[in-house]
């Protein structure tokens, strides 16, 4: 569709001259070739129109269809992050579901192993979960990893082994709710425009109060039924994420034009050279070319290594501190809600930011949040650790709201995706070490106070790392100011690249 509008117009002037001396088409046959290339109204009914030609088709257009994904979404992010941020609950019934023979000096540091992975290989498989919604589409992504999730914790309520749910759960579940969840993501992109800030406000509505009540709702059934009847019960909300991310449907069906040339190109290629434009289309590491990004990456890659700490450990921190097992589950509870508050303060806040500045609010956040880790062991009462979560779920909805807006000043539109896909497979591997380095501080000095004081310094030292990133910026401008006419060039060419949104099922003919 697009390849008639590329063209220039000196092009199309000369082929016009070059035949000159041909006769061309009466208008009757003209009429007969357009009436065959001519949609039928039912094609039209059925057919979604495609948002990168006109996005205007949003919650106004689509009132039966857009409300669907709705739903979806919410559950989706809501019972998976609710489950992960929740794993303190699971955390102290693994080990009070281990028998009394398997009890060893080095539990906590074992135990920490089972959630550390699962949030860890959300992070992790993001690029690959990228490539998969980009070639798939949303609906098969989402739905195949809902129903790896469902494995995952529907086999972990059949063993009592940590080191088989270091595979159910952590593998299994881990890798399934990071294919369940980003899709989600993206699928809202392809239904709103103008109220798609209305739409994520929703939908993190939604989670907010899924994560708020699943604390409580773990601490209740896992008391009564016990710990391998609750996996199945959350094995439940993820056989319900699959039937709801089957109502996903993306708006951008790739056209017959499209497929026609892709059949052609490949025809011409050898396997060989159709691997290497794909491993280079989606592997490819141009955004690490960007100073600025590299030093951003690094440095919340860092901050990260304490941050799934205090999910992990604080219920149990409470248990050995102050005997208290009764209430335990709000200090989750405030931190899912203050989690939920930070992201729309920080949304708005982060719209009155200019440019890069908006990162100084992710350096003011994990300066915060390692603080407020190293005051845990301060605390005297528990009523004091109900307030250090408050500020620690703030801190949260602040650094995970303002990172996209970041990303796009960073990298620009048309590679933030990757940019964010780079990043969040960076943050994998500290965020899943932090949990079992502070499960083995604690089996080696038999306290958790140097456990939260670990956790506490990488945040501090990745927001000072992030606060040089607007400096470097301003200077690389500087620098490339002479250059401004290239770069216009260069944006111009790039700009065109952006004809399709994530999450609909591409063609070879885009490689």
């Amino acid at each position: 569709m697009g390849s008639l509008h590329n063209l220039p117009v000196t092009d199309l002037q000369a082929r016009g001259k070059a035949g000159q001396g041909k006769e061309n088409k009466s208008n009757k046959e003209k009429r007969e070739d357009l009436s065959k290339h001519k949609p039928r109204q039912d094609d039209i009914n059925q057919t979604k129109p495609c948002p990168a030609h006109g996005l205007a088709h949003s919650l106004e257009t689509h009132q039966g269809s857009v409300t669907l994904p709705l739903p979806g979404e919410g559950m989706g992010s809501g019972a998976i992050f609710g489950i992960q941020n929740s794993f303190g609950i699971l955390y102290v019934m693994l080990q009070g579901d281990l028998p009394p023979a398997r009890r060893d000096p080095s539990l906590e540091f074992k135990t920490a192993w089972v959630g550390a992975l699962a949030m860890g290989m959300i992070f992790f498989c993001s690029p690959i979960v990228s490539i998969f919604t980009d070639r798939i589409g949303c609906r098969a992504t989402a739905a195949s990893g809902a129903t790896v999730a469902f494995i995952g914790l529907l086999s972990s309520s059949f063993t009592k082994s940590l080191e088989v749910r270091y595979f159910t759960y952590g593998i299994l579940f881990g890798c399934g709710s990071s294919f369940a969840f980003q899709p989600s993501l993206v699928i809202l992109g392809h239904y709103f425009k103008r109220r798609l800030g209305l739409a994520n406000g929703i939908v993190a509505g939604g989670s907010c109060l899924f994560s708020i009540s699943l604390p409580f709702f773990l601490k209740t059934v896992g008391k009564a039924i016990g710990l391998a009847h609750t996996f199945q019960v959350l094995s439940a909300f993820m056989f319900i994420q699959i039937l709801l991310s089957l109502t996903f449907r993306p708006l951008l069906p790739p056209s017959s034009d499209s497929h026609q040339d892709g059949r052609d190109k490949l025809g011409s290629r050898s396997m060989k050279q159709q691997c290497g434009n794909q491993m280079q289309n989606y592997f490819s590491m141009r955004v690490f070319r960007k100073k600025t990004y590299r030093i951003w990456a690094f440095g919340i890659a860092t901050a990260v290594l304490g941050y799934f700490v205090p999910y992990v450990h604080l219920i149990k921190y409470v248990e050995e501190a102050f005997k208290e097992n009764q209430k335990d589950w709000i200090l989750l509870v405030c931190l899912g809600a203050m989690s939920g508050l930070g992201r729309l303060v920080s949304g708005r806040i982060g719209d009155c930011i200019p440019g890069l500045k908006k990162i100084y609010l992710q350096v003011a956040s994990f300066m915060l949040l390692g603080l407020m880790c190293m005051m845990i062991p301060q605390c005297q009462k528990f009523e004091d650790v109900i307030v250090v979560c408050l500020f620690l779920g703030l801190c949260d909805g602040f650094f995970i709201t303002i990172m996209a807006p970041i990303a796009f000043e960073l990298v620009g539109p048309m590679q933030a995706s990757q940019a964010i896909g780079y990043l969040l497979g960076l943050m994998a591997i500290p965020m899943t070490a932090g949990p079992p380095v502070a499960g083995y501080l604690h089996d080696y000095f038999g306290t958790y106070h140097p456990s939260f004081y670990f956790a506490g310094i990488p945040p501090i030292i990745g927001g000072l790392v992030l606060s040089v990133v607007p400096l470097v910026h301003q200077r690389m401008l500087k620098k490339q100011q002479p250059d401004s006419g290239k770069d216009k060039m260069l944006v111009s060419e790039t700009v065109m690249n952006g004809e399709l949104l994530p999450g609909c099922p591409t063609t070879e003919a885009h490689i």
